[in-house]
């Protein structure tokens, strides 16, 4: 029997469009070749470009209809030239995760053989490691209460909850032991953190210990997030799962990007209970809006993952399966270069890059 997903898409601000469109095109043909799963897609709109027309960046009934979503596919969003009036970025997805209560940003970091990177690469250890970062507390819990005091002194405030923490770890711990199962990771968690100057961490960490006490079958460990910054670069095929504060895993999955290649091929999803989007990590670079040349392969790749979650949520072997399918025709594509977008070093386009996908799909 055939289980229909309703997916709420936000086609985002720049090449947002551009790159979502083609995303779901191909979802539509892996859901055209399969006997178990189909999809309806809804567009609703949010972003910076709508909050210049409009003067609102998430309308209501854009929430609401996310809500009732099977799964969010939400594309790049905000534009540098449009801005809150405290002066920071129209920011929707931030708004998203809060509302729907997503802690666990899901930041994959995978290179394969042939993949080209900034890393001098011994060539026989594979790097494959997922960080966890925590999405709705953190540093960016102030987002948006502007506590600038007479032009002299500004303040944010840094939340860290027992409540929150929990189902962190408790993700993180059930990932690693999925992974270790897969064959596809050490059953190791890492606690980035740091406690050694802030009590928030210190807490954090103790939250951490109390829930690593509870799988004698995984390795836990702690790593300061300054040291983990030169460890991703020195040896990250050494980690296995990373879960750390807001802030910390906004810095250091952008380092993941640029060990990847850029962020061109960095994936996301942020998952709560009930409720996921999937997204690129990537702006919605308004310079080349509108060229057809932007690297869809982030936004794809983040559709993998919401056939993976949505699979293992809903018992669907074929969509988990699909989403691996999807997953590693993009990673040939990258790996053989013919089919890659300027950013990539190849000479693509948008349509061409998404195209070649498609053909390795067939």
């Amino acid at each position: 029997m055939t289980k229909t997903f309703k997916i709420a898409v936000f086609d985002g601000d720049g090449i947002g469009p551009e790159i979502m469109h083609p995303t779901v095109a191909l979802l539509k043909t892996l859901a055209a070749a399969s006997a178990d799963y189909d999809f309806v897609f809804e567009t609703v709109p949010a972003g910076a470009a709508h909050y210049a027309k409009h003067g609102e960046s998430l309308p209501a009934a854009s929430l609401a209809m996310a809500r009732t979503a099977d799964a969010i596919l939400l594309s790049a969003m905000g534009l540098p030239s449009v801005r809150y009036e405290d002066g920071t970025e129209i920011s929707p997805q931030i708004e998203i995760r809060k509302a729907l209560n997503l802690y666990a940003g899901v930041r994959p970091v995978r290179i394969v053989p042939g993949q080209p990177t900034p890393l001098a690469l011994r060539g026989q250890e594979p790097v494959d490691f997922v960080l966890i970062r925590e999405s709705t507390e953190g540093l960016f819990h102030s987002q948006g209460t502007r506590d600038v005091r007479e032009d002299a002194e500004a303040y944010e405030t840094l939340k860290i909850t027992r409540e929150t923490s929990e189902k962190l770890f408790r993700f993180a711990f059930k990932l690693a032991q999925s992974r270790k199962a897969a064959g596809r990771g050490n059953g190791r968690v890492t606690c980035v953190d740091k406690a050694n100057v802030f009590a928030a961490f210190a807490f954090f960490r103790k939250i951490f210990d109390e829930e690593a006490a509870r799988h004698p079958d995984l390795t836990s460990d702690h790593a300061y997030v300054d040291a983990t910054a030169l460890w991703m670069v020195e040896k990250p095929w050494a980690f296995d799962v990373m879960v750390t504060e807001n802030m910390f895993g906004d810095i250091l999955s952008d380092l993941g990007a640029g060990l990847m290649g850029g962020l061109g091929l960095a994936p996301s999803a942020d998952i709560g209970d009930d409720h996921a989007v999937f997204q690129p990590c990537h702006g919605s670079a308004p310079d080349i809006a509108g060229d057809g040349i932007a690297n869809p392969f982030a936004m794809i790749l983040s559709a993998a993952m919401m056939l993976d979650w949505l699979g293992a949520a809903h018992g669907v072997d074929a969509m988990a399966r699909d989403g691996v399918r999807l997953r590693e025709a993009v990673e040939a594509a990258i790996t053989d270069r013919n089919d890659v977008t300027r950013d990539l070093g190849g000479t693509a386009s948008t349509a061409e890059a998404a195209a070649a996908i498609a053909a390795r799909l067939s």
